[in-house]
């Protein structure tokens, strides 16, 4: 592997490299005087930051942040830090605070069917905040804490104190709590069936690491997974060492096989084989390889007996004795379009080699998705590699650089959601702990009061009066737009608190302008899963225009509410900051790993590396189970893999049998509904942006917007029977809605299948108005808003099917990259 990936316990190398000796401003401390401060006091011109897409220097050249310089302990930068620089003067920016102008007028009784359509007035931080203040009271003191929605969601940005989720949390805990939210929109199925399965969650563990794989792997199967795009970035700070190890993998030489409609840019990387089954069909695909194993008598029965439960009982499902249909490979072949020798073929390849299925979790954000991982996993038992160095199956190879190592490392710790809560307060008689699936958050809006099943257990949906999002874009990764827009018109206030003009803050009523990463101190660790790195985040610019920091937002409100000590604990940003670090400073000294003092570390260079051990160089996932399954049992009833739950069983779902299962989708290119709209749409991540963070940057232009449109992908027989030609702007509709898309004629999607990536900002021609047209490309116009099963109650947003013809209308122009009118 990397040379550099060594047992060494930390790395200090360069530690203070662009500081000079302390200077009489510098030995005054960080408590006194900032970074910022320093820098200028020595004449400094860059300053040590992060994001999710990397660390850098920050350069500032007469007061403007004018460059992102990747660190050098970043040995694969992303092209997506020139986005970070851009966004901080995007046009996009919320300059003030803003409230929707009937809203400012009436309150909650105004006409809220102009939510996304009405204009919004400047105001001061002292009215915005009023009015919320006002509204929450409000709301508690009529409607209980019940009807208060703080769950939000979103990618928020990265930083221990400036956690948007846990700064807003913590404000609503400290008076009377809120409806939050259960579950996530990226993993949202398997994380509730794996743990019935593998007793683990698994798409949020450590993977087998690659210094394994690349040792003792012979194949690498990448099941819709993309990782030269997704690692780019991670949930806290990134620091890309899942590219040093798909690099050492590419210099082996040993095959790699993508399989994926779309024929990705990992395929490309590793120049790997090619195979396209039809979208939303990797069940049968896998069934026909299972059975394959299972009739030619290939698959470790070993394996099956001494690990797994439940066998016995899935078999006949397979030999077809349940419902007269063998799970052949001819039957697989005939709806994934594979050819059965191909099939079969495959079968007799993974289980004559030591193969790593590295699947994506693209596959369960399916109608039905909690049958796709489930069924892997029954695949990876047949072949029998599970536990061993190199061989098995994982499932976030493709997440926040999974699989690099983990380091020798203290743990960071951040703003936690529980401030002291306020006692006293009549209008906090009727507190709230409710929860509800994330991606039921519209249903909850249109039927309070209902029940849902969810995991063995019912949930009842409350009337949510009042919502508060921050850190997250629901408008972007919330499925089925028209239906949405629709349902945000039901509660009486709606709060935003974001950097820029979403589509979530166009439909708000009270919108709060927040400062970027770059204009705030705040402190992080780099990998997720390698905890490599733990990096200052220091302030490069002022605030500009009057944006705050979350953290301030909140104080701010809880200074207004009468619990301004409770929520802060009475200290301030920069001394939350040094707590953190002096907590994760005790952890080390306890692991004897040489760590300074926070003065040293903020006044330096503001990075530490840390290496992984030896033991750590060489974790084999569920290697202790493979070794000694009574001794080390998983976390399931039986102790075993779960190829049959016996709990789901007991649920009695109809929508979710007790093993893994082809249940066809309520839409797919096999459905009767294909026979109108008969394209696939594939909705991957996207290459340049982070969901729909830096949609609003230079990259857009730079890289991959056609005639100023999200690009689809489309194969050039799907094009030429549409008369569409390369670059044409398109209109892609189903009976959800429309969207025009600029079109990219390649091979490199198969026929059948068009690609447009998540996360393009959603811009109606008509504000407010269902069923217009969205100008810009946002692909979750098209999806539709269902839970994938009763079990996890997770998105289905890549569940869709369309038409696309060429676009002959008049363009609209695409304006969601601009304020609004006033704003």
């Amino acid at each position: 592997m990397d040379k550099d990936w060594t047992d060494t316990p930390v790395s200090r190398r360069r530690f203070l490299e662009g500081t000079t000796a302390l200077t009489a401003a510098a030995l005054l401390g960080s408590s006194v005087l900032g970074r910022g401060a320093l820098a200028a006091a020595s004449g400094s011109t860059e300053l040590i930051n992060g994001s999710h897409w990397g660390t850098f220097s920050a350069v500032v050249e007469d007061g403007k942040f004018v460059k992102a310089i990747p660190v050098k302990e970043d040995k694969f930068p992303s092209v997506q830090l020139e986005g970070v620089v851009d966004s901080v003067y995007s046009p996009a920016r919320i300059k003030y605070p803003m409230v929707r102008a009937g809203y400012l007028k009436n309150g909650p009784t105004a006409e809220n069917g102009v939510r996304g359509g009405d204009e919004f007035v400047r105001v001061s931080w002292d009215e915005a905040l009023d009015l919320f203040v006002k509204e929450f009271k409000r709301v508690s003191e009529t409607h209980g804490n019940d009807s208060i929605f703080a769950g939000t969601y979103g990618w928020k940005s990265s930083g221990k104190l400036h956690n948007a989720r846990n700064v807003i949390r913590r404000l609503c805990n400290t008076f009377g709590g809120h409806v939050s939210h259960i579950g996530d929109y990226s993993t949202g199925a398997s994380q509730v069936i794996m743990p019935h399965v593998m007793g683990a969650l698994e798409v949020y563990e450590q993977q087998t690491v690659w210094p394994v794989v690349v040792r003792d792997s012979d194949l690498i199967v990448w099941w819709g997974a993309d990782p030269m795009i997704t690692n780019q970035i991670d949930w806290i700070g990134c620091e890309h060492g899942g590219y040093e190890g798909m690099d050492a993998w590419k210099k082996t030489g040993k095959p790699t096989i993508c399989i994926d409609p779309v024929k990705t840019e990992t395929c490309r990387y590793f120049d790997a084989e090619w195979v396209a089954p039809k979208p939303h069909t990797d069940i049968p695909m896998m069934l026909g390889m299972i059975h394959t194993l299972y009739s030619e008598d290939l698959y470790d029965k070993d394996f099956i007996e001494e690990y797994t439960v439940g066998f016995e009982k899935f078999l006949p499902y397979l030999k077809g004795e349940t419902d007269g249909t063998p799970k052949t490979a001819e039957w697989a072949a005939g709806i994934c379009g594979i050819p059965a020798s191909k099939i079969q073929d495959l079968a007799r390849q993974f289980m004559n080699n030591r193969v790593m299925l590295m699947s994506g979790w693209s596959m369960q954000r399916n109608d039905m998705g909690e049958q796709k991982h489930w069924m892997l996993v029954t695949l990876a038992c047949m072949l029998g590699q599970i536990g061993l160095p190199g061989g098995g199956f994982g499932l976030s190879y493709h997440y926040s650089n999974g699989g690099t190592p983990t380091a020798n490392a203290p743990i960071l710790p951040g703003l936690t959601a529980t401030g002291k809560a306020v006692t006293g307060a009549p209008w906090l008689e009727k507190g709230s702990g409710k929860a509800i699936p994330v991606a039921r958050i519209i249903e909850n809006l249109e039927s309070p009061g209902k029940t849902i099943n969810f995991n063995g257990r019912e949930i009842t949906y409350t009337d949510l009066k009042f919502i508060w999002w921050a850190g997250g874009n629901p408008f972007s990764h919330h499925q089925d737009r028209n239906r949405m827009v629709k349902a945000w018109q039901k509660p009486d206030t709606i709060v935003v608190q974001d950097i820029f003009w979403t589509a979530t803050a166009r439909h708000a009523d009270i919108v709060l302008p927040v400062t970027t990463s770059y204009e705030r101190d705040d402190i992080e660790q780099g990998g997720t899963y390698s905890k490599r790195l733990l990096f200052g985040m220091h302030k490069v610019v002022d605030p500009l225009f009057e944006a705050k920091s979350d953290f301030e937002i909140c104080r701010l409100l809880a200074a207004k509410m009468g619990n301004e000590k409770g929520y802060t604990d009475g200290k301030t940003e920069l001394q939350w900051i040094e707590g953190f670090y002096n907590e994760a400073l005790e952890q080390a000294k306890a692991k004897k790993i040489p760590m300074p003092n926070f003065d040293e570390f903020w006044n330096g260079r503001s990075l530490i590396e840390f290496k992984p051990t030896e033991e750590a160089m060489n974790f084999v996932r569920h290697a202790d189970f493979r070794e000694d399954p009574l001794l080390e049992p998983l976390g399931t009833p039986s102790g075993m893999i779960e190829i049959y739950s016996k709990t789901i069983e007991g649920f009695g779902y109809k929508e979710c049998p007790p093993h893994a299962t082809w249940i066809e989708p309520f839409e797919w290119v096999g459905s009767e509904k294909a026979k109108t709209y008969p394209l696939a749409v594939v909705t991957s991540h996207p290459k340049y942006r982070l969901h729909s963070q830096l949609a609003g940057s230079v990259l857009r232009e730079k890289y991959y917007a056609i005639k100023g449109r999200e690009p689809m992908l489309i194969n050039p027989k799907d094009a030429a029977a549409r008369g569409i030609s390369d670059g044409d702007i398109v209109r892609l509709f189903n009976d959800r809605g429309q969207i025009l898309v600029g079109a990219k004629v390649t091979d490199d999607i198969m026929e059948g299948a068009v690609r447009v990536c998540e996360g393009g900002w959603y811009d109606p021609v008509e504000g407010g108005k269902l069923g217009t047209l969205d100008a810009y490309g946002d692909v979750n116009v098209l999806s539709y808003d269902k839970g994938t099963s009763e079990l996890a109650q997770g998105n289905c947003g890549h569940t869709i099917i369309a038409q696309a013809e060429k676009y002959t209308g008049p363009v609209p122009d695409v304006k969601v990259f601009d304020p609004p009118k006033n704003g």
